[in-house]
């Protein structure tokens, strides 16, 4: 499973491709979404997101508090839904966080890739 920002060159071809952020990217019309799914209810809350604040001083704090966001009920249904669409394929997760190294995708990329 690979992550990636949205707005990195895709092909043709969307398949694969999951959206993982609470927010629309800025600039991308729906129309022309370079990936195949929108996995919204998976990415961390509003609330959550903005304590983070990509300060990485914070990041195992952040990675604690949103796996347990995963962990309840809504965030375990979310996941399903998403592992569902994904199946046995090689995907790539998509944000449009700037700094990939510091962004939420490494939690629900680590998740879906336990059993």
């Amino acid at each position: 499973m690979g992550i990636a920002r949205v707005y990195d060159q895709a092909g043709e071809d969307p398949s694969g491709r999951f959206l993982v952020d609470r927010l629309w990217p800025r600039g991308l019309a729906k129309a022309d979404a370079p990936f195949e799914y929108w996995a919204k209810d998976v990415s961390p809350s509003n609330a959550l997101r903005k304590w983070y604040g990509h300060a990485g001083s914070r990041f195992e704090e952040f990675a604690d508090r949103y796996r347990g966001e995963l962990a309840s009920p809504a965030g375990l249904a979310a996941l399903e839904d998403l592992r569902g669409r994904i199946g046995d394929r090689d995907v790539t997760l998509l944000t449009a966080t700037k700094e990939l190294a510091s962004s939420h995708l490494a939690v629900p990329a680590e998740v879906l890739a336990q059993p």
